[in-house]
């Protein structure tokens, strides 16, 4: 039997920001995390899977955390819209990963205890 950790605050993950762990803001942040230029709002939606007006209320929420910049230009007589990580937005996002690498790996460990005695249960056939 494994040894349980009965640390206080253990498995509170604290540093799982709770304005970087809603899906589509993860998507929008990893998808700009992996264009360092920056991508266009058209490219970005289409990356994400999100509509116009969704995209746009998460890139709000993440401007205003100083997650993204977000520059309005025109080409070729077309305004266009460019977003992309801050500094501090790669910063926070990279320490995000990290916090969400130990919940991976605190999941895996506890899975891997449990499996062991799943397979001591009458009847049970493991996958």
């Amino acid at each position: 039997m494994p040894r349980q950790d009965r640390s206080p605050g253990r498995f509170a993950y604290e540093g799982l920001d709770r304005v970087i762990h809603e899906r589509a803001r993860l998507s929008v942040l990893t998808s700009l995390a992996a264009h360092p230029k920056g991508l266009a709002f058209g490219d970005l939606r289409r990356l994400c899977r999100l509509t116009d007006g969704n995209l746009s209320r998460h890139l709000h929420t993440l401007e205003e955390s100083g997650l993204v910049e977000i520059a309005k230009s025109f080409r070729d007589n077309r305004p266009r819209t460019t977003c992309r990580l801050t500094a501090a937005g790669r910063r926070r996002f990279l320490d995000y990963l990290a916090v969400l690498e130990t919940v991976v790996a605190d999941a895996a460990t506890a899975a891997r205890a449990e499996a062991p005695a799943r397979r001591q249960v009458k009847g049970f056939a493991p996958a």
